[in-house]
């Protein structure tokens, strides 16, 4: 049973973090076509690191937002992999 309430909000973390990485993306693509105050990209990074990944790459390309970027366009994808390596192993650990 903890262990099924876990996943539960394991799983609603996951879902809202990625939603806030795929909104931050947007909003610092919007404040960048109108040349105001922009997201710092260490932030965009925090995000992703917290779990937000899935959704900060998925808005990288959705919003054509730091594609040029060699840090992005590597870095995102690493912290994805790191995440799905992360919930493997905790899975295997909690099921295994």
């Amino acid at each position: 049973m903890l262990h099924l309430n876990l996943l539960r909000v394991l799983f609603f973390y996951v879902v809202l973090i990625n939603i806030a990485g795929l909104a931050v993306m947007g909003v610092d693509k919007s404040k960048a076509k109108r040349h105001v105050w922009r997201i710092p990209e260490a932030t965009l990074f925090l995000v992703s690191f917290l779990g937000g990944s899935i959704g900060t790459w998925a808005g990288m390309y959705l919003f054509r937002h730091k594609t040029k970027h060699w840090y992005f366009v590597v870095g995102m994808p690493l912290i994805c992999v790191f995440h799905l390596g992360l919930v493997t192993y905790m899975f295997y650990r909690i099921f295994g």
